[in-house]
């Protein structure tokens, strides 16, 4: 493959870190149904390979595969970390090296409470504010961090039959990488991105996880979400 493609393959595919979860898995297949070129990353390449196949399954159709995640991170512009709060510090240490300069980092963590054995309608203090900017703080310099998808429910999203009606909360310090990101958020159809500010929002963002699990569990529900109004229609 000649470099310029090479570097147009780079631009167009993203990296799905914690692909094997709910919420990575989902996005992928979403994302693969739109046509969005996936990597799905591991800490196992095995287990990688198996969530590509079901979410080529799931998705009908799609450019997916499998990797081990320093390998998967390495080959998008755009790499989506959607893994546990205990383990997010684990992760971006092991991907410090595989991050390339301009590349976006979508940060979907929350420090919920669950993550050390507590309740997952209450969350963790984060010593610079939010998960989010716990990951700026480690990024390897020229990565930008952009912060998003914490209202989604991860069960909407792994079942194509169901219609998605939401909004998608953004925030982050770069502009360009927030409308990056929102043109992936437009890319599934029926959600619509709204930005919300600079990164030091995502310490609000990030709280909406654990108050959507309780409305979940008080009305016994699993796919509420967030929609604001007086904005215009997407």
């Amino acid at each position: 493959m000649a470099r310029r493609e090479q570097i147009a393959q780079l631009k167009q595919t993203v990296a799905v870190i914690g692909g094997t979860g709910a919420l990575g898995f989902g996005l992928a297949v979403r994302w693969a149904m739109a046509g969005v070129p996936i990597v799905i990353g591991s800490r196992d390449a095995g287990r990688a390979a198996e969530a590509s196949e079901k979410v080529l399954e799931r998705a009908g159709s799609g450019n997916v595969t499998g990797l081990q995640n320093e390998e998967a991170a390495a080959r998008a512009a755009t790499v989506l970390l959607s893994v546990p709060f205990r383990v997010q510090a684990e992760n971006l240490n092991n991907l410090r090296y595989a991050l390339q300069p301009q590349t976006t980092l979508v940060d979907a963590t929350v420090p919920l409470a669950a993550a050390i054995g507590g309740w997952a309608t209450r969350s963790l203090g984060v010593w610079q504010g939010s998960a989010a900017q716990q990951a700026a703080e480690m990024a390897p310099r020229g990565v930008t961090v952009v912060s998003a998808f914490h209202t989604v429910s991860a069960a909407s999203l792994s079942d194509p039959s169901r219609e998605l009606d939401e909004d998608v909360l953004i925030s982050g310090d770069d502009r360009k990488a927030k409308d990056d990101v929102s043109d992936l958020v437009r890319r599934i159809s029926g959600l619509r991105p709204v930005d919300c500010g600079d990164l030091e929002m995502a310490r609000i963002l990030e709280q909406l996880t654990p108050l959507l699990i309780s409305v979940n569990k008080r009305h016994k529900i699993k796919h509420s979400g967030v929609r604001l109004t007086g904005l215009e229609a997407p």
